[in-house]
């Protein structure tokens, strides 16, 4: 049986009399992330071992597993919605798929169904003897707010809707709310939330934005953009690798920890190939975008290094990753070159984006030529690119693609970003080396070299 008393009601009731700013969609979910990760990280974190209750809606709004073993709850959710899907309940996050049994999906919390009424803007009610909160967005369209409740007024009165609705859509569950409400006992509001939260969110949200120098104010307006945006990139570029790292180490630990079969091995490895390969996609815009802003000098901690040992080391690994699409890799690096200054650790990040950058797109049938050889008192890295049309006819390749700023180029036939060629010439020259780029067959690197005595 349906209910008069929704998720919307509730938090209309709880916005209505509130002078508050608003927001559109886009910053109040910024801002409700941000919240959860406050809540969790830096409160809920030091009063979940008593045990206590959430409710959440339309998703669970928790995160950690030692939440959901500690606190019963109850989760609103779209009927159907395949989340909960019997198959699927190892994607909630308290159970293990292995111990998942038929009728007891979520023996932890309890699935109910959520009525049109309610809405879908989340909803988030936690409450424990010493810590309790209401997190929720409110408001119409593009006129949101985020609404944060701990007083003792307002708690009364979601418990008190929230225990009416139950009762009336499922009275088994009603009872069960009220028995755990009632088992919390007397509640001990906690103050240093109510004040502190506010500011924590701040400085998550603060943390969120790069962090911009202040611009003197005789440059042009076009270098102050230039830098904001590669400021921009450099967080982009820290939040993308940051989980892509998560994820390779969580391959890494299933591969050891459990046997499968040679499919499903091969399958892993490929995924961790792929994030290896985007971590040091992004790590070279980290690095071109850092020079960008002037926070590494040119040149800066150069050492003697052998070019001719590291291509040798990287060559075979890059002919692999690229015989696997169907790309040939042809060579030639002589022994015993001279040595030139460089950074070995981003240099060899630099080579692995070269031949990232040379390669993307090329159909099966491709090659890429590289050649290192002497220049009079430098070295000379080549680098071709040959693709077969068609009828198999060798043609050069060409480049159809754009900069879309002082970091990135945009190349629209395979929807890839990569490093401008300003970018590159400043990244190489950084590290020692003075390029000349041919848009259509490729680029050239001279490395000048150190006297031999």
């Amino acid at each position: 049986m349906k209910s008069n008393i929704s998720f919307k009601s509730i938090q209309d009731l709880l916005l209505k009399g509130l002078q508050t700013n608003y927001v559109d969609d886009e910053t109040a979910r910024r801002m409700w992330w941000a919240s959860l990760e406050v809540i969790q990280r830096d409160f809920l974190s030091h009063n979940y071992h008593e045990g206590g209750i959430w409710v959440a809606s339309p998703l669970p709004a928790l995160t950690e597993r030692k939440y959901f073993s500690k606190f019963k709850g109850w989760l609103w959710s779209p009927k159907g919605f395949p989340y909960f899907y019997e198959n699927n309940a190892g994607f909630l996050p308290v159970n293990q798929p292995r111990k998942v049994k038929k009728g007891n999906i979520a023996k932890n919390y309890k699935v109910l169904n959520l009525n049109i009424e309610d809405g879908y803007e989340p909803f988030l009610m936690v409450i424990t003897p010493k810590f309790q909160c209401l997190l929720t967005i409110a408001g119409e369209k593009d006129k949101r707010t985020l609404l944060m409740r701990c007083d003792e007024k307002s708690l009364k009165i979601a418990i008190e809707l929230i225990d009416i609705k139950m009762h009336k859509e499922n009275y088994e569950e009603g009872l069960n709310f009220r028995n755990a409400i009632n088992k919390l006992g007397d509640l001990s509001i906690n103050n240093e939330f109510e004040k502190n939260f506010w500011p924590f969110l701040s400085i998550k949200l603060a943390n969120l934005i790069p962090k911009l120098n202040v611009q003197n104010t005789i440059k042009k307006d076009d270098l102050a953009g230039q830098l904001s945006e590669a400021k921009l990139l450099q967080a982009i570029s820290h939040e993308v690798r940051t989980p892509l790292a998560t994820i390779r180490t969580l391959i890494n630990s299933t591969l050891r920890k459990y046997n499968m079969d040679d499919s499903m091995r091969n399958r892993l490895l490929q995924i961790d190939n792929e994030c290896n390969e985007q971590i040091d996609r992004f790590g070279l815009i980290f690095n071109a975008a850092e020079l960008v802003n002037k926070e590494i000098s040119h040149p800066n901690q150069l050492a003697r290094i052998n070019l001719g040992e590291i291509l040798q080391k990287l060559l075979p690994v890059w002919s692999k990753q690229l015989n696997q699409r169907g790309i040939s890799l042809k060579f030639d690096v002589p022994d015993k070159l001279p040595e030139i200054l460089s950074d070995s650790e981003k240099l060899e990040l630099m080579l692995r984006g070269l031949i990232d950058k040379n390669t993307r797109g090329l159909r099966e049938g491709s090659s890429l030529i590289l050649v290192l050889s002497p220049a009079g008192q430098k070295l000379k890295l080549e680098l071709k690119v040959q693709k077969l049309d068609s009828f198999k006819k060798d043609i050069p390749s060409k480049n159809s693609s754009s900069d879309i700023g002082p970091v990135l180029n945009w190349n629209p036939q395979t929807g890839s970003l990569q490093l401008s060629q300003t970018a590159t010439q400043k990244l190489l020259a950084s590290l020692g080396g003075h390029v000349t780029q041919r848009r259509d067959t490729g680029l050239t690197v001279f490395f000048p070299t150190l006297d031999s005595n």
